[in-house]
């Protein structure tokens, strides 16, 4: 019997590639593990907002008495987060007998990573008697391992420029790839504002039932509450999200669609939607840390969501000093991203990450260093984040707020030992 971290480690050397898209695969394996779904499957995909969008769902749905699964990737510090059932995290021993499981039918099918762990949390997930179960697609939607899985009600969050060597270099070729996640006769809420025609050509193609943005339902708010309005349903008077930013409200919005449009099989009460919006936790997901200094945790890591990183940074209000601890992966399109928050930043502390997708943080400074007009910023380097994080508290003031974001793995490194609470050192009079 193996531990989950000797599967885990032995599932990275199985396969020759680490992204192989194509569903052959992995739905040979899992018509051999018999893997089906008794109860209603939200699947989610986009480019920013994925996230977010199951947390929230969750916590609705967990507050309205259901037995929820979720499936969401990739994890901050333990691989156990990436499967929660009944709003805990799965056991490492659980996760560990549902790769063996997998294992035991594989016969010569090579998988990836991403699809032997997926296909072992879905099989995990289906045996667990699921009232509804909430999946996040890894990497696009047609082509993913997720979408082995007829969803019953499909959403489609915010669709940017991401991952283009795989899914596009344009926002139509993106579309196209996460509106494949989109059934027949069923649901899909795209709650991006201005979805790309590809996702509405697709919704005409095979007939799902749209609900659009601004169409089929939408929201208002003042500083104080805000208001939704469905196809039949309205609700007022609601306390914003527990989780910050101005693109929350967005992918609230979503999630009422996607609640609204599958009440007959899981209706909800309006007190389990105001508590679950109030109580939905996500770390890393503009997570502002209380302390001397603030500490902002943000998982953005592409040009799209790095923009509502600074949007959320500048409506904070002001601060003496602004550090920013910076890791990400060298494929990204990083000269846009530190562009936008460029002007935000004083002090930059670039990363290395333990991946050889990473940008070395060397090259992230002197990416940063073409476009940086500021005479007054300054940047250095360091072999982690935690080793940055650190360099960054010894230069702040109590004032002051560090923020850290570029990619999973950033904000990962710096949640090793938990969140940190700062406490800077106040200068003696």
């Amino acid at each position: 019997m193996k531990t989950l971290q000797e599967w885990l480690d032995w599932c990275e050397q199985l396969h020759p590639v680490a992204i192989d898209m194509g569903l052959d695969r992995v739905k040979t394996v899992a018509d051999r593990m018999a893997l089906r779904f008794d109860c209603p499957v939200i699947t989610v995909a986009g480019t920013n907002g994925k996230g977010s969008t199951c947390a929230m769902l969750e916590a609705i749905l967990l507050q309205a008495g259901y037995r929820t699964g979720v499936y969401t990737s990739p994890h901050l510090v333990r691989f156990e987060e990436r499967c929660r059932l009944h709003g805990e995290s799965a056991s490492a021993p659980a996760l560990a007998e549902a790769f063996a499981a997998v294992d035991a039918v594989r016969g010569d099918v090579s998988l990836t990573y991403f699809e032997f762990s997926t296909l072992a949390i879905l099989h995990l997930m289906a045996k667990s008697a699921l009232d509804v179960a909430i999946l996040e697609v890894g990497l696009g939607g047609r082509l993913d391992a997720v979408n082995i899985i007829d969803a019953d009600c499909a959403v489609i969050t915010s669709i940017d420029i991401d991952h283009t060597a795989i899914l596009g270099k344009d926002r139509e070729s993106i579309g196209f790839e996460k509106a494949g996640i989109m059934r027949a006769g069923r649901p899909v809420v795209v709650s991006d504002p201005v979805p790309p025609q590809s996702v509405l050509d697709h919704v005409a193609a095979i007939g799902a039932d749209l609900w659009r943005f601004g169409q089929d339902f939408n929201f208002s708010g003042d500083k104080l509450q805000w208001s939704w309005a469905g196809r039949g349903r309205r609700y007022s008077g609601m306390a914003y999200p527990a989780l910050r930013g101005a693109n929350q409200l967005v992918n609230a919005s979503g999630v009422l669609a996607a609640l609204d449009a599958l009440r007959p099989r899981i209706p909800v009460t309006a007190q389990a939607v105001r508590n679950g919006l109030a109580m939905v936790e996500l770390p890393g997901r503009f997570q502002i840390v209380p302390g001397e200094p603030v500490l902002v945790l943000d998982v953005a890591h592409n040009p799209h969501s790095v923009a509502a990183l600074a949007a959320n940074l500048d409506a904070m209000g002001f601060y003496p000093t602004t550090h920013a601890v910076m890791g990400a992966m060298a494929d990204k399109d990083l000269l846009p991203m530190l562009q936008r928050v460029n002007p935000m930043i004083d002090r930059w502390y670039f990363t290395d990450l333990p991946l050889p997708r990473a940008a070395k943080a060397v090259d992230l400074q002197k990416t940063w260093t073409s476009q940086n007009a500021r005479a007054d910023a300054s940047s250095s380097v360091h072999p982690d984040p935690m080793t940055a994080l650190q360099a960054a508290i010894q230069a702040a003031n109590p004032a002051d707020r560090i923020v850290v974001f570029g990619s999973f793995h950033t904000v990962g490194g710096v949640l090793q030992e938990g969140i940190p609470r700062l406490q800077a050192k106040h200068l003696s009079p």
